[in-house]
């Protein structure tokens, strides 16, 4: 009887204990209900480099790592968002009981966690019609619906591929789940998952395609001001098995989800290292103006030539150029982690011009309240 006392006690210690606020003022644990002109929406992948984001921008940070509650009441404190992660198998939630008992348990995370809505990120082939289809649709409408009202003020947003043509066999009801649920965070980036022409490197998210993507959702009649352009501050290194003259680098032939080329022919390297790395290439910064995106080709060790295609400052500021031109609720990276944060005065400048560019020069934020 001790024991089963004991373990109820603690039961009940563990769940006052999660409600204790535990930011330094009690007012930084209520959930923000402010809703941002401009969206910069920042994926976290956990430790500690949230502390040197700049928080002038930021609004809503998505954490994909560890939970940190410092990090909650850092964001309260800039008036941004916290909002957690929500992925789960789709087959599990074609049963409404699951699927309700799913939400249900991710509403009291979030609550026990003072955080402020939670982002979906699924990202599963889904084919038009499927049980998993509607499945899908109605997680969405019932997530929002619930955290709208258990947490006055919170976001949930949806996480879509960079086009709605099915990209990667993930042919979702778009315009359904634009309807119920607060943002679409469209994942310009990637784009090359599946290379149906020609097996050679080319831009993470060129320009056009990008553009064109965006114009796909709204004719679609998906509001512009749901839609946040993600934007990668990462690259892909891929290794020539042919390099020419004219700067066409073949890849290897790496098959995925019918496409006979993929990016994953090359491999995915943060910012911070493409710019210790562009210092030693064989060609420094180089620009495919078709592409309007940088790329540099380097030696490695055993004489193999690879190219590494990437967004910097320049090609970032142009897609939010068009974000302010387009009216899109605003843009956000995946992820926030992967800039140099040192005190390194080259990186820090790097950094910084990173940062900056998301926003067109001139944009003050503003806040306006629900």
């Amino acid at each position: 009887m001790w024991r089963v006392g004991a373990v109820v006690l603690l039961s009940l210690c563990a769940r006052v204990w999660s409600s204790v606020c535990p930011c330094e003022r009690e007012e930084l644990c209520q959930p923000i209900r402010t809703q941002p002109e401009f969206e910069v929406f920042v994926f976290d992948v956990g430790k500690k480099a949230w502390k040197f984001y700049d928080w002038t921008k930021v609004t809503t940070v998505a954490a994909f790592g560890a939970y940190d509650s410092e990090l909650m009441c850092h964001a309260h404190s800039k008036g941004a968002r916290l909002v957690l992660k929500g992925d789960v198998h789709l087959p599990d939630i074609v049963d409404a009981d699951n699927r309700t008992a799913w939400i249900q348990r991710k509403v009291k995370l979030a609550k026990s966690q003072f955080m402020d809505g939670m982002n979906i990120d699924i990202e599963q082939a889904v084919e038009t019609g499927s049980p998993e289809y509607y499945a899908l649709t109605d997680l969405v409408k019932e997530a929002s619906e619930s955290f709208h009202t258990e947490i006055p003020g919170s976001q949930v947003s949806f996480d879509v591929a960079w086009s709605p043509k099915c990209i990667d066999k993930r042919c979702y009801d778009y315009v359904a789940i634009a309807k119920s649920c607060d943002l679409l965070f469209v994942m310009s980036y990637d784009e090359q998952s599946q290379i149906w022409g020609d097996c050679i490197a080319m831009a993470n998210a060129p320009f056009n395609q990008t553009l064109t993507a965006y114009d796909q959702y709204i004719t679609m009649n998906i509001e512009p001001n749901k839609l946040v352009m993600g934007v990668p501050w990462y690259g892909y290194d891929y290794t020539c098995l042919n390099h020419s003259k004219d700067e066409i680098c073949t890849i290897p032939k790496v098959p995925f989800r019918g496409a006979p080329c993929s990016d994953a022919s090359g491999k995915q390297i943060p910012y911070s290292i493409m710019m210790k790395q562009i210092q030693h290439s064989m060609s420094g910064r180089m620009w495919d103006e078709k592409q309007r995106a940088p790329f540099y080709n380097y030696k490695d060790a055993k004489g193999n030539v690879h190219q590494v295609w990437y967004d910097d400052p320049e090609s970032i500021a142009l897609k939010a150029s068009y974000v302010a031109q387009r009216g899109l609720k605003g843009i956000g990276m995946w992820n926030g982690n992967l800039l140099d944060y040192s005190k390194d005065p080259v990186a820090r400048k790097q950094t910084e011009d990173m940062w900056n560019a998301l926003k067109p020069t001139g944009f003050i934020r503003e806040s306006v309240p629900v």
